[in-house]
């Protein structure tokens, strides 16, 4: 049994890692794309009196694409926005479920939004509409919505799966939770601890 789970973690690492690469050459790839092209621009206007024409527009474009597969890799590296209140309060096995329960929770939201701007874009698509000055098909653009959507979705069961399969509390699925607790029956300020659960 414990083989069994072993296996199904080594294949779900290397789906994580084939989903690290994607998303870091995506948003590598657009950050370095508006790079250049906000640059060509400026020289553009600087020594011919005229920028890139569209430059904007791609711009607009490229932020699209890196913000949704940003939800992702935001995702990946726990480094969303968590309301952690009620969380907080909570050790071992209870704080360990309820993480599973928020995992659960937002991956079905994700897949949700996938789903209704999946739908959005086959609605652009039907329509036709492109970009005004390159003529691009804006369904190619907002394809980054279901795609960032349903990678944060995997994300999340990922992170599931991780705390469902080992001990201890797993934020993402490759980073263990840790917490700097409260100074308690002379312990040492700032010592860190894990919460195992």
């Amino acid at each position: 049994m414990k083989f069994a789970f072993n296996g199904l973690l080594a294949v779900l690492a290397v789906f994580d890692r084939a989903i690290g690469v994607l998303e870091r050459l995506v948003i590598g790839a657009t950050v370095l794309a508006m790079a250049f092209l906000m640059s060509a621009h400026v020289v553009g206007q600087l020594v011919f009196d005229q920028g890139i024409p569209g430059t904007y527009e791609v711009t607009e474009m490229l932020i699209v694409v890196m913000t949704f597969v940003g939800v992702s890799y935001a995702a990946r590296h726990a480094r969303h926005i968590r309301m952690s209140a009620l969380y907080e309060q909570l050790h071992g096995a209870a704080r360990k479920g309820l993480l599973m329960l928020i995992c659960a929770g937002t991956a079905a939201l994700m897949f949700y939004f996938a789903w209704k701007s999946g739908q959005y874009v086959l609605e652009i698509h039907g329509r036709g509409r492109v970009s005004s000055s390159l003529g691009l098909p804006m369904w190619i653009v907002y394809l980054a919505l279901p795609a960032g959507f349903g990678l944060a979705g995997v994300q999340y069961l990922l992170t599931l799966a991780r705390n469902a399969l080992t001990p201890g509390i797993w934020r993402s699925f490759n980073e263990r939770e840790t917490y700097s607790d409260v100074p308690v029956h002379g312990a040492e300020a700032g010592e860190s601890h894990d919460d195992r659960a």
